[in-house]
């Protein structure tokens, strides 16, 4: 089946990387329905996709309250008819003090945003993938989460949440169709700071591109390939 017939759910829509992702699946024609809490942005986002109207829809919801994002999957099924893939790219980081000093609120920020989120976006998508006999899950995580660095210790903690509910996912879901696979990226260049001005500092960063390219890949019949893989799209960290 080719992306002009896909359904895909993009989460974080509205965010850098969402946005760039809704660019890119739009231009290929697939139906794109995209969720993010700000439905002002989300409307700001629609304006600049080039596509039909009638391919894309957009859901303001808190995919922290696990019925109104069920209620989201069911709206996405009765508008397109079915779900593809799920792209789970909500962001965010909170960081810069010790595991001693940092505040509590930090580390629970940072889990509704990795774990939560994630985990709810899974329990209101994942039954419509298997119902459809095809699926693919894609999230970016990040090589701090088995890695971690001084001071970014909130952040590596929800990020290896995250990815322990993929690689969880992926074994359940095995013989289903569906596949559950992970992005690892140390920062998003959306800049291209890496093309334009490559310096040591960046040269483990990430472009939207490549991360496009990957996901395009993974969306692919080809890509049944892989399930519960970590794919390091962080060049030469070390």
């Amino acid at each position: 089946m080719n992306l002009d017939q896909r359904t895909i759910v993009i989460t974080g829509a509205a965010g850098g990387l969402g946005s760039f992702l809704a660019q890119e699946f739009a231009h290929k024609g697939s139906r794109l329905a995209l969720i993010g809490r700000d439905e002002d942005k989300l409307q700001h986002l629609v304006q600049g996709l080039d596509a039909p109207a009638d391919r894309i829809a957009t859901w303001a919801v808190d995919l922290r309250d696990e019925a109104a994002a069920k209620a989201t999957a069911d709206a996405v099924v009765d508008r397109f008819g079915r779900v593809d893939a799920l792209l789970h790219v909500v962001g965010g980081w909170a960081g810069g003090k010790s595991i001693l000093d940092m505040p509590a609120d930090d580390l629970g920020q940072m889990l509704d945003q990795h774990v939560w989120t994630s985990f709810v976006a899974a329990r209101a998508f994942v039954p419509h993938l298997i119902a459809g006999g095809w699926g693919r899950i894609i999230m970016v995580t990040s090589p701090f989460a088995s890695r971690p660095s001084a001071k970014g210790g909130a952040y590596a903690i929800a990020k290896a949440g995250q990815e322990a509910l993929m690689l969880t996912l992926s074994q359940e879901l095995k013989g289903t169709g569906v596949t559950a696979n992970i992005l690892q990226v140390k920062q998003i260049d959306m800049k291209r700071a890496k093309v334009s001005e490559p310096a040591q500092a960046n040269a483990a960063w990430t472009t939207p591109e490549e991360l496009a390219a990957a996901v395009t890949y993974l969306l692919s019949d080809a890509g049944a390939a892989l399930n519960g893989a970590k794919l390091p799209m962080f060049g030469s960290y070390s």
